[in-house]
């Protein structure tokens, strides 16, 4: 894949919980592979804030909280999936790895279990903005 040198990506983190948000973005870093563009955090800590600014675009990916309050991550993962016409990928950070039938019926594109492991955080966020890129790129790269 071709170096992206002056392109960044955007990464909407949603939690409730501040430390939940900085434990992702620590976690991903600035650039999670080298193959990967530099990424750009926005933070939200309530669902009316993650509708609008996927309303107005810019998104590569949604990193979301499952156990968030009120509006936990898994509902708002299904929700965004039906309502936002082009929805970036959506990877949920779950309670427990039993929940993962739940990420599924939120069509979740990946999940991990909390706490955040930052190795298994990064590899499932490079696959993803990985595939969107590929996904951008123009026919015969």
């Amino acid at each position: 894949m071709a170096q992206h040198s002056d392109e960044t990506l955007t990464v909407l983190v949603y939690s409730d919980d501040r430390n939940t948000r900085e434990q992702v973005t620590l976690a991903l870093g600035r650039r999670p592979a080298a193959d990967v563009p530099a990424l750009e955090y926005l933070e939200c800590a309530t669902a009316p804030a993650v509708l609008r600014a996927l309303e107005k675009g810019g998104i590569d990916l949604c990193v979301l909280d499952g156990e968030a309050v009120p509006a936990g991550g898994l509902g708002l993962t299904r929700q965004l999936k039906d309502e936002i016409y082009g929805c970036p990928p959506v990877l949920v950070v779950i309670g427990r790895p039993q929940d993962s039938w739940l990420a599924a019926w939120s069509r979740a594109d990946a999940a991990i279990s909390h706490p955040v492991d930052p190795v298994a955080l990064a590899d499932a966020a490079t696959a993803l903005l990985r595939a969107r890129l590929a996904r951008r790129a123009p026919a015969g790269r």
